[in-house]
C-alpha cells in the first residue's frame, strides 16, 4: 500500500499494534467506535491491552485514569465531539487535575463530521483542550505524523490528538524532520504568512500554488502542535511577511486563531487574519459542500489573501 492511497485509520491501526507489541504497559481504549479505525481484531488478538468501552465516553475517562495510577499508558480514541465535549469534566477532574498523564484522540474534529451532522461536527474541541492547564493540543493532517505518537505519549499532562481518518494528498515523506512544538515550514515567502493545521494545511499549499502565479509570495506553516504554540517560528515569519492569515477547521474562537493573536498582539503586534469556522453550529452535508459552506477551500485563502494585502496597504 502506497502512501498516497493509506488513510490515516490504516495507518493507525498498524501504528497502534506497533506500540502494543513493544510496550507491555500500552493500553489502547475506544468508545465503541474500533471498526472506525480498523482495530476491531485487536480486542481479541490482545485482550489484555485493547479494550472497548462502549459509548460511554466519560466512563471510558474514569477507566483511563485508573490504569494510569496502576503505572498503565492509557491512549483513548473517540470522534471529536465525544472525545472532547461530552467528556470534559470527567478529563478535567480525573486526568489533568489529578495529574494522570492520559492520551486521546478525536477523529474527524470539524466538518470532518460530515454527513453525521452537527451533533458529530466539533468547532470548539481544540480550545476546550486548550484552556486545560498543562495541556498539550495537536491537530494532524498527515499520516507521517503519527511517528510522533510514542514520544507526544511520554509528555506529562493530558495530550489531544485531533486527525482526520479519511486519506488527503501527502504532506510529508518519510524523510520528512518533524517536531513536537515546532511548525513545519512548506512554503516560503514574503508576502503573507498562512498558518495553518489539520486539513487546512492541504487547502493552503494549494492556496500558496495559486498565489505564486499571481505574483505574490506566501510561507505555509503547518502549526501542528497548537497548544504549546511555535512562538519562534511565528515570530520570525510575523515580521518577515506582510501580514498573518490563520487557516482551520475550528470555531475562530479559541483555537488556531486565537492562539496566535493571544501572542503577537504582545511580542509583535501586527495585522492577523483568520479563516475559520464563523460563530455557529455544524449541518448535515458532504465534506465538499460543509467545505465550501464554512469558507475553508483554498480558494478562500486565496481571497482573503489578496483583500487582506489590500487592507494591509491602505493602513
Amino acid at each position: 500500500m502506497t502512501k498516497a492511497t493509506i488513510t490515516f485509520k490504516e495507518a493507525f491501526a498498524q501504528k497502534i499494534e506497533r506500540m502494543i507489541q513493544s510496550n507491555p504497559k500500552f493500553v489502547y481504549l475506544d468508545a465503541d467506535l474500533m471498526n472506525c479505525l480498523g482495530t476491531n481484531a485487536y480486542a481479541q488478538k490482545y485482550p489484555k491491552q485493547v479494550i472497548n468501552c462502549g459509548i460511554a465516553e466519560a466512563n471510558m475517562v474514569g477507566v483511563a485514569a485508573g490504569m494510569c495510577i496502576r503505572g498503565f499508558q492509557p491512549l483513548l480514541h473517540s470522534f471529536a465531539p465525544f472525545a472532547s465535549r461530552r467528556c470534559f469534566d470527567q478529563v478535567y477532574m480525573s486526568a489533568g487535575y489529578s495529574q494522570n498523564d492520559i492520551c486521546i484522540l478525536g477523529s474527524d474534529g470539524g466538518i470532518c463530521g460530515a454527513l453525521n451532522g452537527g451533533t458529530h461536527q466539533s468547532y470548539e474541541d481544540i480550545a476546550l483542550y486548550r484552556s486545560l492547564p498543562q495541556s498539550h493540543v495537536f491537530d494532524f493532517c498527515d499520516v507521517e505524523q503519527l511517528r510522533l505518537l510514542p514520544e507526544i505519549m511520554r509528555l506529562k499532562g493530558v495530550k489531544y490528538i485531533r486527525f482526520y481518518r479519511k486519506a488527503g494528498s501527502p504532506v510529508y515523506t518519510e524523510d520528512s524532520s518533524l517536531h513536537i512544538g515546532k511548525a513545519s515550514v512548506l512554503r516560503e515567502g514574503d508576502d503573507v504568512c498562512i498558518v495553518s493545521a489539520g486539513i487546512l494545511v492541504e487547502e493552503a499549499i494549494k492556496a500558496a500554488d495559486i498565489l505564486a502565479d499571481k505574483g505574490i509570495c506566501a510561507t505555509v506553516l503547518d502549526m501542528f502542535t497548537v497548544k504549546p504554540l511555535d512562538t519562534e517560528t511565528l515570530l520570525h515569519y510575523a515580521k518577515r511577511c506582510k501580514y498573518v492569515l490563520t487557516a482551520e477547521n475550528h470555531s475562530i474562537h479559541g483555537g488556531l486563531y486565537t492562539a496566535v493573536c493571544a501572542f503577537l498582539s504582545s511580542a509583535y503586534p501586527c495585522y492577523v487574519d483568520a479563516l475559520a469556522v464563523q460563530d455557529r453550529y455544524g449541518e448535515v452535508g458532504s465534506f465538499a459542500y460543509l467545505k465550501e459552506t464554512m469558507g475553508l477551500t483554498a480558494a478562500h485563502i486565496v481571497d482573503r489573501t489578496i483583500a487582506g494585502l489590500s487592507r494591509k496597504a491602505a493602513l
